[in-house]
């Protein structure tokens, strides 16, 4: 399947993005990722030969269809979108402006509906497509002082169901990929804040974040890109309306 096809990826400028993104494309993709920082994105695709950078924000339609023009005119109709983008701010529920609670809800939930509804029409005329959302454990359980986060992943796990029951009958399936926490540049930095407001060493600070998960670790980025290409794969054309978790047992 991957001979030759177009595999985009947004929000694929670092962390887990750019590792499902490099994971394609050492697959054999034509890759494109996108993002809004069009440096970061000079920098992955420094680490993607080949690969085409589009900068490109997931809450604009406009900003959609345009990176979407580019991309399939270089590459093709998109066989395998990777719905990556996302954002999480942390505050008590009382304390959640509706600002946070309308930039999780047009990024994490209608910049994945505005991508599929865009890459949908060529997606139908190929021989096979995949769509893969990446969401979270915070889309099967609860997590305290996330509340936007986790209530934007757990529709966006009930828009994959749904969009997968519709494409049933076709050769597209949906599904998405929930890691728990991940050693990313976000989970890192939130690592630095603690050390810095609680005098806290980094192994204690770590374990604010690795002590729900039964392994006692974080996720490697390349963990869930692992995960993806097995989802995009010719054999798991049967696999669709999934939650999977990566998440070290944490979810069950």
């Amino acid at each position: 399947m991957s001979d030759g096809a177009h595999a985009l990826v947004t929000g694929g400028g670092s962390g887990i993005g750019l590792a499902i993104a490099a994971a394609l494309a050492a697959a054999g993709y034509r890759v494109t990722v996108t993002g809004r920082d069009a440096r970061r994105l000079e920098r992955a695709c420094a680490e993607l030969p080949g690969a085409l950078g589009v900068t490109c924000d997931v809450t604009d339609a406009s900003s959609i269809a345009t990176a979407l023009a580019t991309a399939n005119e270089r590459s093709g109709p998109v066989t395998v979108l990777v719905n990556n983008a996302g954002v999480a701010r942390t505050a008590a529920f009382e304390k959640t402006e509706d600002a946070v609670w309308d930039e999780a809800w047009r990024t994490n939930v209608l910049g994945a509906v505005h991508l599929t509804r865009a890459v949908l029409p060529g997606m139908r005329t190929l021989p096979r497509g995949r769509i893969v959302n990446v969401a979270s454990t915070a889309a099967l359980k609860g997590y305290a002082y996330v509340s936007a986060y986790a209530a934007s992943k757990h529709a966006l796990l009930g828009l994959t169901r749904s969009l997968a029951l519709e494409l049933a009958e076709t050769a597209i399936t949906v599904n998405a990929v929930c890691p728990g926490y991940t050693d990313t540049a976000i989970v890192r930095d939130a690592v630095d804040t603690i050390v810095a407001r609680t005098g806290r060493d980094r192994s204690a600070a770590e374990a604010v974040f690795t002590a729900t998960n039964p392994q006692r670790r974080l996720i490697a980025p390349d963990e869930v890109a692992a995960t993806v290409l097995w989802l995009v794969a010719d054999a798991a054309r049967s696999i669709t309306g999934q939650a999977i978790a990566v998440a070290g047992g944490e979810v069950m």
